[in-house]
């Protein structure tokens, strides 16, 4: 049966907490003299939702108005000076939707941009006085991002405006011309599969005519604003750090149907301050025929170097671009300064992929990290020091948490470039700190000539306390924390390097759902039966007696490691504010549920052929968590659910398929099967034609007979997200249906991957709480999972 009903509401006290005030969100100046509260809305409604949206290459527009599909839920702004607590208020229109905040590089001033129905415009704030006012004559373009970023001398903006004289919207041809054909001849052309894609002549020309930009200067003083170039396909349009030239990267036709724009062919180029070429970078074909893992050959990752008045830096491939080449060297790091007339320099060789680059205050230093596919480990080398060749700083797996030496702490130079905090010789590093006894965050001063650390800063227990940003860095370091505990929400404070020096408040946000604070949170860890190390987060209802055993939902998405030891590692902290909000499987603390959230189903193996023993490893972990779940004595075996979005419900429709540890599963915007992903997967590296029985055998689809626990289905009609069509849920339900299996399929209209409005939340807590009310905690006895065979 098949019928369209009306949105329904879960239970009262599941609406209280979801329609909780929203705490405002915070960014910092880069002076750090003042910060912005930003106020929101938490959901748009269904009405916001369907507004018209046109998919175009991988990218989802408000034709209307050329913005984004989903408008920013943002609704006033206000400012307020580090140590007040008194913030002002900034003077909007009444019923505002406007973008995050941007500040100039000084602190004076930010600019921001306000959602109208049919246009975006921009708007500059002063910090001194409080005002705000619009930026007159501009209309952004704000398809590809927010439309606008400061140039160098933190009073232009440089704009993405919709050009004056871009015409009539194309038509859409009464009858076609011909056939749309697509055609190969033997170079292979793998590629993910993606939404949205561009299909017909009439997609390329609307693609044309809602991204094509007309470069703008604005001087948020005066109001002038003047073009810059002709209108284009640009991006990438960045000033150099003397402002004295522009990075351009402009796409060309035609375009590909089988990749995103992010594949589409391009020129990359050097402008002068006029907009005039004067170096070509790269020619980049589009990216079909690149392998899958892979990276084009050719420039890649240009960028500007922040310390230097106008110096390209970027990358290339010397294997070719195809990872499984053996080679000695994978990457080269190049740059080429202005007048861009000489030879690039190479900075270094990388025997792995390049991952990224870190530059530091100071002229040359960096950090540079590559990714060794094979292993899934990273290596970071330090340059800049001295004259000898590049050292190693960090080698280490990707997935050790453990040991993650944290991210370096940034600031603003004058320019408007983000660079590493130095003093002297010495960084600044932060991170979660994450041990056995879970996350701990963490602030160490790092020597770039000892290689040493100094730890300066680490959450005490009982709290969850991470480093925002730098303060000063003398006579003592001052930093800015953001600071939770079970029992009081998240604000900001103004530390010193002392963790028992007092500090200052500077936010006092209050607690917008109390009801929450008697919920009992404790971290649990196990083992599988193969040795592996397990964890979940056990959470229990705030009217909990201790003894009672409830029915229980086991929540998850897999993750792939390469040994027991890393995957075993704790993630996250007990010490955190609990918070419900969204469609959040939490929710059923409020209905006398156990929650068993983020069991973790570590797959282990070799990247190669880890998914070979997919199911029996997450059947073995799910049959391990609930053996410890039920010995606590918090857990029903007779009661137990399983539960996943994405990744994670397929995870649980192979559970079902595979196991009988579950009395129900709720499955939401997953992938079931993968054969209409054949070129890849999550982790996967082979594609079907290469694991035929891997690809099968992983696919609930072809176990769907199997499949005799209830299952609830629930998906977004405008999925976006790579692989997980809706199709994939219709196709399910419809074979669950006609081997005679328990199921429910429910699409969400307007949604996406993930579900915003706020009709879609509700009714999909709903429709959660009612199946496992029914399924789970309420169905009959069965039998004890313990004597269940997969």
């Amino acid at each position: 049966m098949k019928a369209q009903t009306p949105y329904q509401k879960p239970p009262h006290e599941i609406l209280e907490i979801l329609h909780a005030p929203v705490t405002p969100e915070v960014v910092i100046s880069p002076t750090r003299q003042h910060m912005i509260l930003v106020e929101r809305e938490r959901y748009p409604t269904i009405q916001e939702l369907a507004r018209p949206m046109l998919p175009l290459a991988g990218v989802r527009i408000d034709p209307a108005n050329n913005g984004p599909q989903r408008t920013p839920q943002n609704t006033g702004l206000l400012i307020q000076k580090l140590g007040d607590h008194e913030p002002r208020r900034l003077r909007l229109p009444d019923g505002v939707r406007i973008g995050a905040p941007v500040w100039a590089a000084d602190g004076t001033r930010f600019a921001f941009a306000r959602y109208q129905p049919e246009h975006v415009e921009l708007w500059v704030a002063e910090v001194a006085s409080g005002a705000a006012t619009q930026v007159k004559g501009i209309s952004l373009n704000a398809a590809w991002n927010s439309g606008f970023q400061w140039m160098p001398d933190n009073r232009r903006l440089l704009c993405r405006t919709i050009p004056s004289q871009r015409g009539p919207l194309p038509e859409l041809p009464t009858a076609p011309a011909g056939p749309n054909v697509q055609e190969s001849f033997e170079k292979p052309a793998p590629a993910r599969t993606h939404q949205d894609l561009l299909k017909t002549p009439h997609d390329d020309d609307l693609f044309e005519y809602y991204f094509t930009v007309q470069m703008t200067l604005a001087d948020s003083v005066s109001g002038n604003v003047t073009s810059l170039g002709a209108p284009g396909l640009y991006t990438l349009f960045d000033p150099s750090p003397d402002a004295e030239h522009f990075l351009v990267s402009r796409l060309k036709r035609p375009f590909s149907r089988l990749l995103t724009v992010s594949g589409f062919a391009r020129e990359v180029e050097v402008w002068d301050r006029d907009a005039q070429p004067v170096h070509q970078l790269a020619s980049q074909p589009s990216l079909e025929g690149v392998p899958i893992d892979g990276v084009p050959t050719g420039p890649r990752g240009y960028r500007w170097q922040p310390t230097e008045k106008a110096t390209l830096v970027w990358t290339e491939a010397l294997d070719g671009g195809d990872p499984k080449r053996k080679v000695l060297h994978r990457d080269t790091l190049l740059s080429l300064a202005a007048p861009f007339k000489s030879e690039p320099r190479e900075i270094l060789r990388l025997a792995h992929r390049f991952s990224g680059i870190t530059w530091g205050e100071q002229a040359g230093v960096a950090l540079v990290s590559e990714y060794d596919r094979n292993r899934r480990w990273t290596r970071t080398f330090l340059l800049g020091k001295g004259t000898g060749p590049a050292r190693l700083v960090w080698d280490r797996s990707v997935r050790d948490r453990y040991r993650a030496p944290g991210e370096p702490l940034m600031r603003t130079l004058p320019n408007g470039e983000r660079v590493m905090w130095q003093t002297g010789d010495s960084i600044y590093l932060s991170g979660p700190g994450a041990s056995a006894g879970g996350d701990f965050p963490f602030l160490d001063r790092f020597d770039l000539d000892a290689l040493s650390t100094e730890r300066l800063f680490q959450c005490p227990p009982g709290s969850y306390e991470f480093v925002v940003a730098l303060v000063n860095d003398t006579p003592g370091v001052q930093f800015i924390t953001q600071q939770e505990t079970p029992a009081s929400p998240p604000n900001y404070r103004l530390r010193g390097g002392d963790p028992k020096s007092q500090y200052v408040e500077l936010t006092r946000f209050a607690d917008p759902t109390p009801q929450l604070r008697k919920i009992k949170r404790q971290l649990v860890t196990y083992q599988r039966e193969d040795g592996v190390p397990l964890s979940f987060t056990l959470y229990l209802p705030a009217d909990y007696q201790p003894g009672t055993r409830l029915p229980t939902l086991v929540w998850a998405y897999p993750l792939e490691y390469n040994d027991a030891d890393t995957a075993g590692q704790v993630s996250g902290s007990t010490n955190r504010f609990t918070t419900l909000a969204g469609a959040s499987h939490l929710f059923f603390l409020t209905q006398g549920y156990a929650v068993l959230d983020s069991a973790t189903m570590p797959i282990v193996g070799s990247p190669e052929t880890m998914n070979d023993t997919f199911v029996e490893q997450i059947v073995a972990s799910a049959r391990a968590a609930i053996d410890k779940a039920v010995s606590l004595g918090v857990t029903d075996p007779e009661r137990v659910g399983v539960g996943g979005h994405s990744y994670g419900a397929f995870m649980t429709a192979n559970l079902l398929a595979h196991s009988h540890l579950f009395r129900a599963g709720i499955a939401r915007s997953g992938a079931y099967n993968r054969t209409l992903t054949p070129f890849g997967f999550q982790g996967e590296r082979r594609t079907f034609w290469e694991a035929p029985d891997t690809y099968i055998g992983l696919s609930p689809f072809t176990h769907a007979q199997r499949i005799n626990d209830p299952i609830l289905l629930i998906h977004g009609e405008m999925d976006d997200n790579d692989g997980t069509f809706p199709i994939q849920s219709q196709r399910l339900f419809q074979a669950i249906k006609g081997t005679g299996g328990k199921v429910r399929y429910v699409t969400l209209p307007h949604e996406a991957h993930g579900y915003a409005a706020r009709e879609s939340i509700e009714h999909v807590l709903y429709e959660m709480i009612a199946w496992f009310n029914t399924h789970v905690k309420n169905a009959a006895p069965r039998f004890n999972p313990n004597d269940a065979k997969p």
